[in-house]
C-alpha cells in the first residue's frame, strides 16, 4: 500500500493500519469501543486525522503492559475534547498505572519463581502440596490459588 505524503492530514483505514502496525479490524474494533473516531467521507468512507497514529500508539502500549481497555477508554475520557495524549498527559496517565503495574510484575515474578511448587489451590494432587498446605488448610483463607496471588497476601 502506498503510504500517504507526510503532510496529509486525514487517513484511510489502510495506511492507519499500515502505518500503525494494527489491524483495520481492530481499528473498526477501537471505533466501536470508543477509543478512536474517524468522519464519513460523502462516500461513506472511514477518514482518521494524523494524530489517531499516536492515539492508536497509546492504546497499543497501554495493552501491551496489561492495562484493560476500559482502563484505557476511561484515561483518554479524561482528556479534553477527546485529543490524542500529549508527552504530559502520558506522563500523567502512565503514572496512574504504576502501583497495578507493580503488583502484576510481583505477581509475574512470583509466578516465575515458584509455579513449580505448591500454588495454594487446595488440591492436594502434588507430593509437594501435602506438606505446604497440610489438610488443605488455605481452604480457609478462600478460593484460588492463595499462595501465589499477590493480593492476599498469604
Amino acid at each position: 500500500m502506498e503510504m500517504p505524503d507526510w503532510k496529509a492530514k486525514e487517513l484511510t483505514p489502510g495506511q492507519l493500519s499500515e502505518r500503525s502496525g494494527v489491524a483495520v479490524s481492530a481499528l473498526h474494533f477501537y471505533e466501536r469501543e470508543g477509543l478512536i473516531e474517524s468522519r464519513r467521507t460523502s462516500g461513506n468512507q472511514r477518514r482518521y486525522t494524523r494524530d489517531t497514529l499516536r492515539r492508536v500508539a497509546f492504546v497499543r502500549i497501554s495493552q501491551q503492559v496489561g492495562i484493560p481497555l476500559a482502563e484505557i477508554r476511561q484515561a483518554l475520557d479524561t482528556l479534553p475534547e477527546g485529543r490524542t495524549p500529549t508527552r504530559a498527559d502520558w506522563e500523567r496517565l502512565s503514572t496512574s498505572w504504576h502501583a497495578d503495574l507493580d503488583r502484576r510484575i510481583e505477581q509475574l515474578t512470583r509466578l516465575r519463581d515458584n509455579l513449580t511448587g505448591c500454588i495454594g489451590c487446595g488440591c492436594l494432587s502434588m507430593n509437594s502440596c501435602a506438606l505446604a498446605n497440610p489438610h488443605d488448610r488455605l481452604a480457609t483463607a478462600g478460593p484460588g490459588a492463595r499462595v501465589l496471588d499477590v493480593r492476599l497476601r498469604c
